[in-house]
């Protein structure tokens, strides 16, 4: 019952993917507004699910971040089909056309609600949906979480999930209206709020057991307040929890040492009265895991510039592809078309990689657990250099042809260019978000504790969305200092008389520059020993349930 709540979810994230075709051919926003705002939507989707997973962990349980995104997204997907035109047009005295004059200002405060509300619904599934399955498993307690997590499927449902894709990409292909579009979104909004109510007595509800956020945040303060303490010589004396099972204790390491007194045990109070309060005393493996979470902030880091060419799918390069020739022959190809492609393409350069990666490693010898981390955050950043020379190649060839036959004062006119052209730059751009998206969950089951595994990669992710959210704050840096230089701004009101070819050189560039600082800080990072490793564990990773 629980897949056909994902499998709601991800037919409406489909025609979300679509929004900025919306906010520019029917709300009429010049491209570089619209992009800010999709860019900013896309970017909160990924960051909000900290948010939303710290609150589960530590207040609500997953049940409650999950019916509470469930009810949002319903809530966004009818304030969106309230804003089109046909809906309100006889209240509010509109048009009912698809055009920028019949959207009044109170179907654009419905719009833009609804978009936050969809924003916060699919930020609170992300953050809950995997982990409430999970607890109703039997295994739950039994050591699946890895796998389960890794995977986030069961019974088919990434072969559910792809038929999903498949009927979604036909739907929106053959549907136009936005209003049906969507009206469709908001009845499997109902739908989906109905079959998460329907088993709500039998559900396996898990109480809160505490955030790791928190733990974190106690080893901070704790060392804060000791800063004046001495930390003893002997590591042996620092505060250790020694009731826990040795799996889940880590051992003492040298780095960081001004975290350690987060473990020293002062004189007075006795020591009894310190454990009472875990804001002054933590244990030596609290202070190891938030250790590893401080270590890996560099490498995420690395990782914003890769969220700004990712921002570039849903916002830029899907204005590229609604501004061309859609026909080959006498089929007209679905704009919706490139979001399933770049899926399967992002499917495929995954696998790949994988298995280069495994072929590679045992010809060598050595442990593909231990390399697949670091070698695939380097691989994906190369595909996001890949992607933007090839959109700027691409880029470049459509605006040679805007200028030959005269287009660059017609927006609206199509670009006899076929939508093809774009493919390439989305499939590697499939590659860098696939690629990424194993590394980052890899490299959290491998090096982080059993307990903060979710919050690495949901950190990791976040970090991306960072990307995202200042790509709109990229574009118009590039665009003054473009304009103060040239005297041109590169981001003009339409995308004919925008130079984006050049902004796609600038973060190929840019994204150069940050593969070899990141290469210098993975060869300075200190890796701990692979869990994956030492455990033999089979970690792989489905990506076909996620779009965003």
């Amino acid at each position: 019952m629980l897949a056909i709540l994902s499998s709601m979810h991800f037919f409406g994230n489909y025609i979300l993917w679509m929004m900025m075709v919306y906010l520019t051919d029917v709300m009429g926003l010049e491209c570089t507004h619209a992009a800010a705002i999709m860019s900013i939507w896309f970017g909160l989707v990924k960051v909000m699910p900290l948010a939303f997973l710290h609150l589960g962990d530590s207040f609500l349980g997953n049940f409650t971040i999950l019916l509470l995104g469930t009810i949002s997204n319903m809530l966004g997907f009818g304030l969106l089909w309230l804003s089109t035109p046909p809906i309100l047009a006889n209240t509010t005295g509109n048009c009912g056309a698809y055009k920028p004059e019949c959207i009044g200002d109170q179907q654009k405060q419905l719009f833009y609600t609804g978009l936050a509300l969809t924003a916060m619904g699919n930020a609170a599934h992300s953050a809950s949906y995997c982990f409430f399955l999970a607890e109703q498993s039997s295994d739950v307690a039994g050591g699946g979480f890895e796998c389960e997590f890794a995977n986030c499927s069961c019974c088919g449902f990434t072969c559910r999930n792809s038929l999903t894709g498949l009927a979604a990409l036909l739907t929106l292909a053959f549907v136009k209206p936005w209003a049906v579009l969507f009206g469709i979104g908001s009845i499997f909004g109902v739908i989906s709020l109905v079959v998460l109510l329907l088993r709500i007595s039998r559900y396996n509800y898990v109480k809160p057991k505490g955030s790791g956020l928190t733990t974190y945040f106690r080893v901070l303060f704790a060392a804060s307040t000791k800063m004046c303490n001495a930390r003893p010589l002997n590591v042996d004396e620092l505060h250790e929890k020694h009731n826990l099972n040795v799996n889940q204790l880590l051992p003492h390491t040298e780095e960081l040492r001004c975290l350690d007194k987060a473990a020293v045990v002062l004189p007075h109070p006795p020591l009894q009265q310190q454990e009472t309060d875990k804001w002054r005393l933590c244990s030596v493996t609290e202070v190891e895991e938030t250790k590893t979470f401080v270590r890996a902030i560099p490498i995420w880091m690395t990782f914003i510039l890769c969220g700004v060419v990712s921002s570039l799918g849903p916002t830029y390069f899907l204005e590229q592809v609604n501004r061309m020739n859609p026909k080959v022959g006498r089929t007209k190809i679905p704009l919706v078309l490139f979001l399933w492609l770049y899926a399967q393409f992002r499917n495929i350069f995954t696998v790949l990689f994988g298995g280069i990666l495994n072929a590679a490693t045992s010809l060598l010898t050595v442990s593909t657990a231990r390399y697949l981390a670091r070698i695939g955050f380097g691989i994906a950043m190369l595909f996001a250099i890949l992607s933007c020379i090839a959109a700027a190649k691409v880029e470049e060839r459509r605006l040679r042809v805007v200028n030959i036959l005269g287009l660059a004062d017609k927006p609206d006119e199509i670009v006899p260019l076929n939508r093809f052209w774009v493919l390439p730059q989305f499939a590697l751009l499939g590659g860098l978000d696939g690629i990424y998206m194993l590394a980052y969950t890899h490299f959290a089951l491998d090096q982080s504790s059993l307990s903060t595994v979710k919050y690495f990669v949901t950190v990791a992710n976040a970090f991306s969305g960072f990307g995202f959210i200042g790509s709109a704050l990229c574009v118009y840096i590039v665009g003054s200092i473009s304009e103060k230089i040239s005297g041109t701004n590169w981001f003009l009101d339409t995308l004919n008389t925008s130079r984006l070819d050049n902004y796609y050189w600038f973060l190929a560039t840019l994204i150069t520059v940050n593969l070899l600082v990141y290469i210098l800080l993975a060869i300075f990072y200190r890796f701990r020993r692979s869990r994956l490793e030492a455990r033999q564990w089979q970690v792989s990773l489905s990506l076909d349930e996620r779009i965003f």
